[in-house]
């Protein structure tokens, strides 16, 4: 009996804090087509240093929104990839904004970031804000969203590097790949 409880704790601590089944780590998840992506809920929250962000803000960037907490086991494997986005793919116009649903808030949170370096903003969420993505009813629960600020894929649960990769890489292409299609001549847009 004492090997099932054991075996099912572990099952339930690598596939994320909920309930909810997640998909298998290598299995490659794509971005949604432009035709059904949803625009991402705007919101308005304090970071550490009690600044506002807005994810309006971030429009015109790739980001990758994450909702997690400090005692979310699969939120802390995610979270070093989510470092290692940030740090390669900032100057591509990508950013990494951290949701922490940590009850005790700043008290929990800051001292967690600071001794893991988290090197992208993160601020403190409330259950207005996840209702408003649909209800974020498991941890980590992770959305793409694109340049225009509409939700390409939504991860559930612990989703493998590799699905993150792909998507960002596929959302940051597609954006290059728009630019470079524009007819528009440089007069026109005040080049001199």
């Amino acid at each position: 009996m004492r090997a099932v409880c054991v075996s099912v704790l572990l099952a339930a601590l690598s596939t994320g804090c909920s309930y909810l089944t997640v998909l298998e780590p290598d299995k490659a998840v794509s971005v949604k087509p432009n035709k059904d992506r949803k625009p991402a809920p705007d919101f308005e929250l304090k970071d550490a240093n009690g600044h506002t962000v807005k994810l309006s803000d971030y429009r015109g960037k790739v980001v990758l929104l994450d909702f997690w907490a400090t005692w979310c086991g699969p939120c802390k494997i995610e979270i070093p990839w989510f470092k290692e986005f940030e740090r390669e793919n900032k100057d591509k116009g990508f950013a990494v904004i951290g949701v922490a649903m940590d009850d005790d808030g700043w008290d929990a949170v800051k001292p967690f970031a600071e001794q893991i370096g988290i090197n992208y903003r993160v601020v403190i969420g409330n259950d207005d804000v996840a209702q408003s993505f649909g209800g974020v009813d498991a941890l980590p629960t992770t959305f793409l969203i694109d340049r225009e600020g509409r939700i390409a894929s939504v991860h559930i649960g612990l989703s493998g590097k590799r699905d993150f990769e792909n998507g960002i890489q596929e959302l940051l292409q597609a954006s290059s790949n728009a630019s470079r299609n524009s007819s528009v001549p440089a007069v026109l847009v005040g080049a001199r």
